[in-house]
């Protein structure tokens, strides 16, 4: 297959985002042709002339639209483009120079029609970002499938660093309009539709993710009220695991009653749980404080999600609504 890549990337009120990733993009050691094809999501604070300053430099088409969602922006941009390989980054990403010559390099060696890619943290992002997207990533969390090379079951690419086939677009659809949950929605009917996926472990991106404790805990609880409806939608992609951080956070809480009442072994061993994890992060960011935070950020991810997980379940279960009429702030409205 002669492979054009085209990069797509919707952008919502984030213009310092959009120099940081085309600045990377610029730097890159790829030497064949690309497109750059950004997407303006109805901001009100515009990209444009972030855009305008690198034309010299890359292929690059702008798009302003109405607001819809990252989803459909981004099906907005694949429609627009002129490669048959697209790849979908989100904007608050930056790219290691050898980003796209390691996804050619993939995709030449054994071609797939969708691949996604881990995300890291740069020596620059702050220790809050490092210590949520240690847990966003790490094995010994519910991040572990985002990045790591070995998960189990079939591997789920996810938008912030991800590639589909102009092929594969077509026929699966594209993205809906849930979000989020957009990408593994789009995975199950990438697989329905015949195709396979496949991670790049080589092909990754600094996910500088702009977010504090508050609109961490808001977007992993989204995830969890999520993911029971990609259950619901697609059956048979139901994993027990997805209970993880739901019983994670009953059994936490029943230790601590146990312990009030001496009966200590069940908290001791969740104090060994949070040991391994402080010493995992700690041995892979070499910072205390990023150590001490991931503890932090693993406690609000298990209890954002678990609490989302939970109640979504409860809901889809005993309520006879659809999703859009029982969670409708987690869906983009038809434009």
């Amino acid at each position: 297959m002669n492979t054009l890549l085209s990069i797509v990337v919707p952008v919502y009120n984030r213009p310092d985002e959009i120099r940081e990733l085309l600045e990377s993009l610029s730097k890159q050691t790829f030497q064949k042709d690309f497109e750059v094809v950004i997407v303006e999501d109805g901001s009100s604070d515009s990209s444009e002339e972030e855009v305008k300053t690198f034309q010299d430099n890359l292929a690059i088409s702008y798009y302003y639209k109405e607001n819809s969602g990252p989803g459909d922006s981004r099906n907005f941009g694949m429609q627009k483009a002129k490669g048959n390989y697209y790849i979908i980054l989100d904007s608050d990403c930056i790219l290691p120079k050898q980003y796209l010559a390691e996804v050619y390099k993939e995709l030449e060696r054994e071609f797939v029609h969708c691949f996604g890619g881990p995300d890291a943290a740069d020596a620059s992002f702050t220790t809050v970002q490092k210590a949520i997207n240690y847990v966003m990533t790490s094995f010994f969390t519910t991040g572990g499938i985002r990045g790591g090379k070995k998960s189990v079951g079939k591997f789920q690419p996810r938008s912030f660093n991800m590639g589909i086939s102009k092929e594969a677009f077509e026929k699966a659809g594209g993205f809906g309009r849930i979000h989020p949950g957009e990408d593994p929605d789009l995975t199950f009917r990438i697989w329905k539709a015949g195709f396979d996926t496949r991670l790049f472990p080589h092909a990754y991106v600094y996910h500088k993710r702009r977010i504090d404790w508050n609109k961490f805990y808001i977007q992993v609880n989204k995830f969890g009220m999520v993911r029971p409806i990609l259950n619901l939608w697609h059956p048979g992609t139901a994993r027990p695991t997805y209970w993880f951080p739901t019983f994670f956070m009953l059994g936490l809480c029943v230790s601590l009653v146990l312990a009030l009442m001496g009966i200590l072994l069940p908290l001791v061993l969740y104090g060994f749980y949070f040991l391994l994890l402080f010493v995992d992060a700690l041995l892979k960011n070499a910072n205390l404080k990023v150590a001490i935070l991931a503890l932090f950020a693993a406690l609000t991810q298990f209890a954002g999600y678990g609490i989302g997980f939970f109640k979504s379940t409860i809901l889809l279960t005993f309520s006879k609504k659809e999703p859009e009429e029982l969670f409708p702030k987690l869906f983009f409205k038809k434009k």
